[in-house]
This record gives C-alpha cells, sequence and structure tokens, in this order.
C-alpha cells in the first residue's frame, strides 16, 4: 500500500477508536456526576425505600450505575474486537 493510504486507514482508525472510547467515557462521566449532585443537592431523595424492600433507592440506583459502568465496558470489548480489529487487520495487510 501506498504510505498515504496507510496514514488514511491508520488515522480512520485512531478516530473511530477515539470516538467510541470518548462516548462511552461521557456517558458513564455523565451519569456518575449526577448520581453525585443528585446526592449533593437533594439527599433526601436517596432515603426513600423501594417498595416492599428494605433497599433505598440511592442504593438501587448506585448498583445501576454499576451495572452501567459494567455494560458499557463490555460494549467497548465487543465493538473493539468486531470493528477496530477488522480496522487493524486491514492496515496490517
Amino acid at each position: 500500500m501506498k504510505p498515504s493510504l496507510i496514514s488514511k486507514d491508520l488515522n480512520k482508525l485512531i478516530k473511530l477508536s477515539n470516538t467510541i472510547s470518548y462516548t462511552l467515557s461521557l456517558i458513564v462521566l455523565i451519569v456518575y456526576f449526577l448520581f453525585i449532585s443528585i446526592l449533593g443537592f437533594a439527599p433526601e431523595l436517596f432515603r426513600i425505600f423501594l417498595p416492599d424492600t428494605t433497599i433505598t433507592i440511592g442504593i438501587a440506583l448506585g448498583l445501576g450505575i454499576i451495572i452501567l459502568s459494567i455494560f458499557l465496558t463490555f460494549l467497548y470489548v465487543v465493538l473493539s474486537n468486531l470493528i477496530l480489529d477488522e480496522f487493524k487487520a486491514k492496515i496490517e495487510k
């Protein structure tokens, strides 16, 4: 391949990788900072118990953030293996 084509493909790979990772990171940061902001400005919302349980909304939302983070990590791994590895193989040829 010509050097100009290699650099174009490499630039496309880098942009795609950055877009995916920045987007998923931004989602986690927004959710986390919303959680912390609510905790800081309206903590009484997190003291409400879920119906028929001894679990509060704060614990449920905190667990939800952890599960969301694990899911987004899994999503990044899948996207990386399916899309980014294909681009890497194309560049290596």
